[in-house]
């Protein structure tokens, strides 16, 4: 089973980085540690991630509220009772509306089971997950490292994560994912909390905090 974080060692592991990398030291003594951000194993939690591919954090919020509103409790059952009508006014698009319904179907279906990815790898769940349609490297990433705490996670399919790493060590714009890579290297086994460290760096930078925080979605996975 792939090591995870939790609150007992959350900041150790941050302190481990801090030694490792001095700009990780430098994002802790000026911006404090990072949050440790997590959601729980739940279709809801899937399904307010597909909504965060491609648009702001507030705007997917908005959707997923919406829904709750609707609904009152996010199940794949509920969420398949409801028509196109209906999710356009939740603010889901048809796109959307459709990856939502494929994930509750493998989920009534049996062919998806979160409670078992508690137990399994990360290549299984990827494997798993990614056959559906909607569902990309990025999502997977995002739930792996918030609701399962997998450590050794670095989503570089996300623009935030990217640019933070380009503005904290100063590298050109043209670097290449592959050159990312070797950099974050020496983060093993922990990229991670490497990324959480990252995102508060990308989030806390005085000069744009708000931006930031509309900037913080990812590309188009599909």
């Amino acid at each position: 089973m792939p090591l995870q974080f939790n609150k007992d060692n959350y900041y150790s592991i941050c302190d481990q980085l801090a030694l490792a990398d001095a700009d990780f030291a430098s994002v802790i003594n000026k911006y404090g540690y990072p949050p440790m951000w997590s959601r729980a194993n739940t279709f809801e939690t899937l399904v307010h991630i597909i909504l965060e591919q491609q648009v702001s954090l507030a705007s997917a919020l908005s959707a997923l509220n919406k829904l709750r509103e609707r609904i009152q409790e996010i199940t794949p059952a509920q969420v398949l009772l409801l028509t196109d009508t209906e999710m356009r006014e939740c603010y889901c698009s048809r796109q959307k509306t459709a990856y939502i319904r494929y994930l509750a179907e493998a989920i009534i279906s049996g062919q998806i089971d979160l409670k078992a990815f508690e137990q399994m790898e990360d290549e299984a769940i990827r494997t798993q997950l990614c056959a559906l349609k909607g569902i990309g490297n990025w999502t997977v990433d995002v739930y792996l490292m918030f609701v399962l705490q997998h450590t050794d996670i670095l989503p570089l399919g996300d623009l935030a994560i990217v640019n933070a790493i380009k503005q904290l060590k100063a590298l050109p714009k043209e670097t290449t994912k592959e050159e990312l890579l070797l950099i974050a290297e020496p983060w093993k086994p922990y990229r991670t909390v490497a990324s959480m460290l990252l995102w508060h760096y990308y989030l806390s930078v005085p000069r744009s905090r708000k931006a930031a925080e509309n900037k913080k979605a990812p590309v188009k996975e599909l």
